[in-house]
């Protein structure tokens, strides 16, 4: 698999579930700063769903998922973590 995208961080989850993988991803990710991309790399089938729905939730931007077998590599862009509300 040939990855050509520049990261920043790159978190290896290994076989972690997805709840886990949320927190370590929440946690890593608040240490970034906006724009920075980080590479995530899971065993979970469940992270499938989840993330693309984290991230949607989070104003971060789901880059890239590339599968081999059954390990995903998850490309994510730091966006803005604060809420845009109008009021």
């Amino acid at each position: 698999m040939e990855n050509h995208m520049s990261v920043d961080v790159t978190y290896d989850a290994g076989p972690t579930g997805c709840g886990e993988l949320i927190m370590n991803l929440f946690l890593t990710m608040k240490k970034m700063e906006e724009g920075e991309i980080i590479q995530v790399i899971s065993y979970d089938p469940g992270a499938r769903e989840d993330l693309p729905a984290w991230c949607r939730m989070q104003h971060h931007t789901l880059l890239n998922r590339l599968d081999d077998r059954n390990l995903s590599h998850y490309f994510i862009k730091k966006g803005n973590s604060l809420d845009q509300l109008s009021i």
